[in-house]
């Protein structure tokens, strides 16, 4: 029990920056208070006593706003921050180091019994007022944006936003690693292709380096070509891109983000 204890509050220091230490999140943290009591309420769920497992989780809900129901299955290093307004159904399923924020709704589309709340696998991340609703899965390391409503399947590593939520970002780490290795070929910051810009700002700038990386292939064939014929054209080294001639950019869109 100790140990689960000490877990729960070493998630909370892993992400949240504002808690400074254990007797502050053991006093002040609701997500934690609604866990451990969501821990008692389903071991009674389990044995059987259904009306005093219920009882339990509304006290819960009454002293924390957050709503779990016993019969949902809860993993290990859950994190809830801030957590008000939160419902967490009947038939949910919820992973390891899984990380929910204010007013999510774990919900389902159906009355019928059975499966019909949805399951989150490993590490996901549902942001504040977002609505997963039906009998599907959340793939590990997927990400949920505020406020979207999603009602499919979502695969791993994805980023669903939006009503309906639609998928902007599905993680490709060697794609990824190409553009990475462009960027820093040509001198552009990565930060340009950071999966915090907006969504068509990030894929445009992603298929220009895409582009860019299919052209200097074509151009390293031709200069070996070249070369090949006794030309040396291509030993010229191509002018260098300056980090500071990008600064001013990248300050304006600090300042934006900040």
């Amino acid at each position: 029990m100790f140990e689960r204890l000490r877990e729960d509050i070493q998630s909370v220091f892993h992400r949240d920056p504002a808690a400074r230490n254990a007797f502050e999140v053991l006093t002040c943290y609701p997500g934690m208070h609604a866990i451990w009591i969501h821990r008692l309420s389903s071991a009674l769920w389990g044995m059987g006593w259904k009306w005093l497992a219920r009882l339990v989780s509304n006290f819960g809900r009454w002293l924390t706003g957050i709503e779990i129901h016993p019969g949902a299955k809860v993993g290990r290093r859950f994190f809830i921050d801030h957590g008000m307004g939160i419902v967490i159904g009947e038939t949910a399923e919820i992973g390891n180091d899984v990380t929910l924020y204010q007013g999510v709704t774990l919900g389902g589309t159906s009355w019928n019994k059975g499966k019909r709340h949805p399951t989150l696998e490993d590490g996901v991340v549902v942001g504040a007022g977002a609505k997963v609703l039906g009998p599907f899965t959340v793939g590990a390391g997927a990400k949920v944006g505020s406020n979207a409503v999603v009602t499919k399947a979502v695969p791993p590593g994805a980023t669903v936003v939006g009503i309906p939520g639609r998928i902007i970002v599905k993680s490709d780490d060697e794609l990824d690693a190409k553009r990475k290795a462009m960027a820093e070929k040509i001198g552009f910051d990565a930060y340009g292709v950071g999966e915090d810009m907006p969504d068509p700002v990030a894929r445009a700038i992603g298929q220009l380096l895409d582009h860019l990386q299919a052209v200097d292939g074509r151009l390293e064939g031709m200069c070996g070509a070249l070369k090949d014929l006794g030309s040396n054209y291509c030993a010229k080294d191509l002018p260098e891109l300056r980090e500071e001639d990008f600064a001013c950019v990248k300050d304006k869109d600090e300042t934006k983000a900040g």
